[in-house]
């Protein structure tokens, strides 16, 4: 098949390794050709250009600027982002005519984009929804459904209806997250939707020695304490409060090492938590390159997880996919909504308590630290991952509706 794949996310290589060129991948080693839009932010300062690897290609679109900087630009952009994706699939594609078109949300302004080729080509459609989208602004407090905002909302969920009614197949994270979309939008049938969870082409992690004591020397991370890793983005969908009150009530345990590294909205209100509580078991580090960023989380030894309490959706992090694959057990807190706590127990691959209950954080932590089960939830979190959470897993659920 010809397949179409459209995102925000920027990549310039089907190589990357991320939760979508490792689908993308699977698509290609299976035969398939894939054409990617994956959008460059004018800051960036390079041309569209489209990058040719054989059964894939990218075209490498050239857009307005749409994150860290302000609100009238990055609104011009996003009304502008259609236009352009549509224009560069006439330009770079017109003689390609797809058979299948996967896109991601966020965002879910790509709703004309779809059309477009759904209409011109005849073409399949399948949405891999990663967020619910505008009501997980409603629930951080960044919209509302009333007011001048609530104009916003009503346009947004306008256009999330109407992705929704492109869509042939529907692939959500969780069960929950399916259950949630049919409740709230019960004209879509049930039957287009399912379980496409996050996935990855999972690595072969060695644990070496040698490469733990030089990584964690090189920034300065004890080499006797048990280190829990937050990586990745650092927003308002995370909980960061809870974070860092969660450091500070622990910063007398001297048998823990909190590492946070990452960027995001949130990332200078931690910093200025690091500057004020000064905290000795604990180190905040700016967004490293991937190279570096992934051999420091494989030395570590407990992967965590926090998502917002605000949370009335249900969220599955990417995140936790790279700590399953260091085999590393995972301690949650988690939102009421969402259903990673029941995999987690399921999997048992880690512990888990609710965003907000300092004291109950404190027992599980204390749990992980004290158990022998430490290194068996580590292993059960790859045996889980390699069964539920692969590319070829997502990769065999969608292709099974068109084959």
């Amino acid at each position: 098949m010809d397949i179409l794949f459209l995102t925000l996310a920027d990549f310039g290589s089907v190589k990357e390794r991320n939760i979508y060129t490792d689908l993308m991948r699977e698509f290609v080693n299976n035969g398939h050709k894939v054409y990617i839009v994956s959008p460059v932010e004018r800051r960036r300062k390079q041309a569209t250009r489209l990058i040719d690897e054989g059964n894939c290609k990218i075209l490498r679109l050239k857009i307005g600027n749409m994150q860290k900087t302000n609100l009238l630009e990055k609104g011009i952009s996003l009304l502008m982002v259609e236009k352009k994706f549509v224009n560069g699939i006439k330009k770079y594609f017109s003689k390609v005519r797809f058979d299948l078109v996967l896109y991601s949300t966020p965002p879910i302004t790509l709703q004309n984009v779809v059309a477009f080729a759904k209409k011109r080509d005849n073409a399949k459609t399948y949405l891999l929804l990663k967020d619910i989208f505008p009501q997980n602004a409603v629930d951080l407090g960044m919209i509302s459904k009333t007011g001048l905002t609530g104009l916003l909302y009503r346009f947004f969920r306008n256009k999330e209806r109407r992705l929704y009614a492109l869509s042939d197949y529907i692939g959500c994270m969780s069960h929950a997250n399916v259950e949630y979309v049919l409740k709230h939008n019960p004209e879509i049938p049930r039957d287009i939707v399912e379980v496409c969870p996050n996935s990855i082409e999972p690595m072969v992690i060695q644990k070496d020695p040698l490469v733990r004591r030089k990584i964690r020397e090189k920034y300065g991370i004890p080499l006797d304490k048990v280190v829990c890793i937050f990586g990745g983005n650092l927003g308002l969908p995370q909980g960061i409060q809870f974070l860092l009150d969660c450091i500070k009530a622990n910063r007398d345990n001297e048998s823990v090492y909190f590492l946070i590294v990452g960027s995001g909205t949130e990332f200078n209100k931690i910093r200025g938590f690091f500057d004020r509580e000064k905290p000795a078991n604990a180190k905040l580090l700016k967004q490293l390159d991937r190279v570096d960023y992934e051999v420091l989380s494989n030395c570590c030894d407990i992967g965590l997880i926090f998502l917002s309490s605000k949370f009335t959706i249900p969220n599955i992090p990417s995140r936790i996919l790279s700590y399953m694959q260091a085999s590393m057990p995972i301690l949650a807190a988690i939102d009421k909504s969402t259903d990673l706590g029941k995999m987690i127990d399921e999997s048992k691959s880690g512990l888990w308590c609710e965003n907000g209950d300092i004291k109950a954080f404190g027992e599980q932590l204390a749990l992980l630290l004290s158990g022998n089960s430490v290194i068996q939830m580590g292993i059960n979190a790859r045996k889980y991952l390699e069964e539920h959470y692969t590319a070829s897993h997502s990769y065999n659920i969608i292709i099974s509706k068109f084959v």
